[in-house]
This record gives structure tokens, C-alpha cells and sequence, in this order.
């Protein structure tokens, strides 16, 4: 096995990438599918007065509306058809994975096998139709309340605007699961991971514009290139590290032979949780800032006002909220995707165990016990890179592109789309090599 293994990974260059015709034919469809994703970017939303948008956007560029627009790849800027992007999706997705853990008919069909994950897919399409749904009408509501943005308010401006976004979010939706199903996987991650590189270059050319004219520094451009490579980096070691757990499988006897018992490993990532803290943190603090903005500052509230100042980006508070709630959505985060109980049932229905702890509760156990500590690394992990950005966008007004989390997208996305290039390319070389087996096999035989 070893030395098949390696055959093959020696095997893996340019010119087994040039034979593998069914992993371009997935490339292309993925490529494909994200230029179309990009042309849904530009189409704008009827019934908007694009000067008007433009002025009040620019005012709440730094709050929530920031952070979507870095996600959804400048779309939310334009007030695109697909301007709520594939948050309801994700959000959705992370509710029914929530409700599985707490509603036993949920809990039944997620051990049902394909059929179950099919239905609990399709919960999760209706629940993103309701969100959206939900997030859209409030768009239409706040859109009409702002000056001159909404041409002609009324109700077929709120029902033609809820018809038309929420279509878009499922036009994503969908588009994602034929990238996942048809391309190279990961559909929902690439159509992140595409809108924030389409914004990347803008960003750099944002920040070099700030160095030609004086505002920063070349020492301070130089350093903020270097803090990236050094982050880039960072991200790519604490993502690829895991906590192997040593899994034993008792001898067994065939007839008159005893065969040894095998051994693997449990991998444990470090950083279960992914990039979810970071984009849930984000949106629930820069909420207060947002509501703010669309807000009369005649009429606000004190406390709004207050909170508001507090809670601004790059406050002293607002980078302590930050930190906290990213640790708290990595603990949540883990503890529903992960269920160490679960994970000890399914060694034990297979005869695996840990070395030195008893199989059933005990293995449950000591998998949530070493779970729970490398949670914490990996939130302290998480922390490190969304706020060292954030001391530099603070610092210098650099664009909000260049944060931790869309460096954190970014990296891992392209970690995870060469994995799956790679498992497509170890699919092709061994089932060439079977080929040729079966070749030789045939000449011997004749």
C-alpha cells in the first residue's frame, strides 16, 4: 500500500494533470459557472436611483454592508439582483445543523445515510428561501425609508424586490451545488472565495494610490505587504494542523490464519470551525453601525449613539467584542459540525478503540477532551489573524479587503480547491494504473 501510494504521488506532475480530461472538463464548468456568478454581480436591482445608493453606501462602506460586500464580490455596492448573496444559505445551513443536534426527527434522518442528508438538504433550501425572504423585505423597508434611493416606493417595489433577491440567492444557492456536484467541489466556498479576489485587485491598487499620494508611506506599504505574506502563511501552517488520535483494531481470525489487527488515526482539525466565527463576529458588531447609519441623528437614541461610537471600527471594545465573540462562535461552531459521541459510537460499531481508554462513553469522553483544547488554540489562532488586520486597517485606513477574514477565505478555500484537484488527479493515476494491471494480466493469461 505504501509503496503505492507513493508511486502515485510520484506520478502526480503536468503531464497527468494534460491526460486527466474528465478533471478539465470540471475546471472548465467551474470556471464557467463563476464568470456566470460574476455577470449576476452587475445586474442592478429595478426601481434603485443609482446616485442616490452610491452616496448613502458610501457613508456605511465601514459597517455590516462592508463586510457583505467583501463577501458577495462588490454586489451589495451595486445593489445587484444577487446583492444578499449566499449568507442565507449558510446561514440556514448552520440553523438545521443546530436543530439536528436538538430535534430527535432531525437527529433520526442525519443517520438515515443519503436519503437523510437529501431531506436535511432540503430543509436547508427552504429555511435560505425564508431567510432570504425575511432579509430581503427588510432591504426593500430600509430602502424606501432612506431619501431618493427607491424611485417609486410602494408595495410592487417591496414585492418585486423581496421576488427578485430571493431569487438570486437561490440562483446561487443552486449554482454552488452544480459547481460541488459537477465541478471540482466546494461550490458555495468558491462563490465566496470569487467575490473577494474580484475585489482584491481594486484593494491593491487602492492602497498604492494612498502611497503615490502621500497619505501612506512606502515603509508602511512595504510592511503591510510583509504582515500579508507572514499572515498567508501563519494560516496555511495552523490550517493543515491536526491532532491525530491513534485508532487500534483488534486481531481477527479468517479460517486457520489470525491477521494482525490495523491501525489509523482520527484526525482532529485545529481550526474545526473554518472561517464561520470570524464572518458571524463581524456581522453581529458592525450591526449597531449600520442601523445607526440608516438612522436620523436628530431622532437617535442616546444609547444608540453611545454604543454606536464604542463599537466603531478599531475601538478599543469593538476589538475586544471582536475577540470574544470569534472564541464563542469557535466553541459553537465545533460543537455543533463535530459530536464526539457519534464519532466513539461508529469506532465501536467497527471493533476500533484508543489505546488505554475503554470503547463507548469513555472514548466520547477523551475525543470531546482533546477536542475542547484544540479549540482553543485555534480560536486563539483565529483571533490572531482577524486582529492583527484589524489593528492595521485601524492604524492606517487601508481597504477593508485586507482583512483577516477575507485572508482567511481566501487561504483556505485555495488550500481545500487543491486538495480536491489533487484527490481528482490520485482518481485518474490510479485508475490508470488498474488499467494497466488488468493489460498485463490479460497478456499473461493468453
Amino acid at each position: 500500500m505504501a509503496s503505492a501510494a507513493e508511486q502515485l504521488a510520484s506520478n502526480l506532475n503536468f503531464s497527468a494533470f494534460a491526460k486527466a480530461e474528465e478533471l478539465k472538463k470540471r475546471i472548465w464548468f467551474t470556471l464557467g459557472a463563476l464568470v456566470i456568478y460574476r455577470l449576476a454581480t452587475y445586474i442592478p436591482l429595478p426601481g434603485i436611483n443609482p446616485e442616490a445608493y452610491a452616496q448613502a453606501f458610501e457613508t456605511q462602506s465601514r459597517g455590516v454592508l462592508g463586510l457583505f460586500n467583501m463577501i458577495s464580490g462588490g454586489a451589495v455596492e451595486r445593489l445587484a439582483i444577487v446583492a444578499l448573496g449566499i449568507m442565507p444559505y449558510i446561514s440556514a445551513s448552520i440553523i438545521i445543523q443546530l436543530m439536528t443536534s436538538v430535534v430527535p426527527t432531525l437527529e433520526q434522518l442525519k443517520k438515515e445515510g443519503e436519503q437523510g442528508r437529501k431531506t436535511i438538504n432540503q430543509y436547508t433550501r427552504y429555511g435560505t428561501v425564508l431567510l432570504g425572504t425575511l432579509q430581503a423585505y427588510g432591504i426593500s423597508v430600509g430602502l424606501e425609508s432612506a431619501n431618493n434611493i427607491v424611485t417609486d416606493p410602494g408595495l410592487f417595489f417591496r414585492l418585486s424586490t423581496v421576488i427578485t433577491l430571493v431569487g438570486g440567492t437561490v440562483f446561487l444557492m443552486w449554482l454552488g451545488e452544480q459547481i460541488t456536484a459537477r465541478g471540482i467541489g466546494n461550490g458555495i466556498s468558491l462563490i465566496i472565495f470569487a467575490g473577494i479576489v474580484a475585489g482584491l485587485p481594486g484593494a491593491l491598487a487602492g492602497t498604492l494610490e494612498l502611497g503615490r499620494t502621500g497619505a501612506l508611506s512606502s515603509v508602511i506599504i512595504f510592511g503591510i505587504l510583509i504582515l500579508a505574506v507572514v499572515v498567508i502563511m501563519f494560516i496555511v501552517f495552523m490550517e493543515r494542523a491536526q491532532r491525530r488520535l491513534l485508532i487500534q483494531y483488534p486481531k481477527r481470525q479468517v479460517g486457520n490464519r489470525m491477521f494482525q489487527g490495523d491501525a489509523s488515526h482520527l484526525p482532529l482539525k485545529l481550526n474545526t470551525a473554518g472561517v464561520i466565527p470570524p464572518i458571524f463576529a463581524s456581522s453581529l458588531l458592525l450591526l449597531p453601525v449600520t442601523v445607526a447609519g440608516f438612522s436620523n441623528t436628530a431622532t437617535m437614541p442616546q444609547w444608540l449613539a453611545t454604543t454606536t461610537a464604542l463599537l466603531g471600527h478599531g475601538q478599543p471594545l469593538y476589538m475586544l467584542f471582536y475577540a470574544a465573540m470569534i472564541a464563542f462562535f469557535a466553541f459553537f461552531y465545533t460543537a455543533i459540525v463535530f459530536n464526539p459521541k457519534d464519532t466513539a459510537d461508529n469506532l465501536k460499531r467497527h471493533g476500533g478503540f484508543i489505546p488505554g481508554i475503554r470503547p463507548g462513553e469513555r472514548t466520547a469522553e477523551y475525543i470531546d477532551y482533546v477536542l475542547t483544547r484544540i479549540t482553543v488554540v485555534g480560536a486563539i489562532y483565529l483571533v490572531i489573524v482577524c486582529l492583527l488586520p484589524e489593528f492595521l486597517i485601524s492604524a492606517t485606513g487601508v481597504p477593508f479587503y485586507l482583512g483577516g477574514t477575507s485572508l482567511l477565505i481566501v487561504v483556505s478555500v485555495t488550500m481545500d480547491t487543491v486538495a480536491q484537484v489533487q484527490g481528482h488527479l490520485l482518481a485518474h493515476q490510479y485508475e490508470g494504473l488498474v488499467k494497466k494491471s488488468r493489460l498485463r494480466g490479460g497478456k499473461k493469461n493468453r
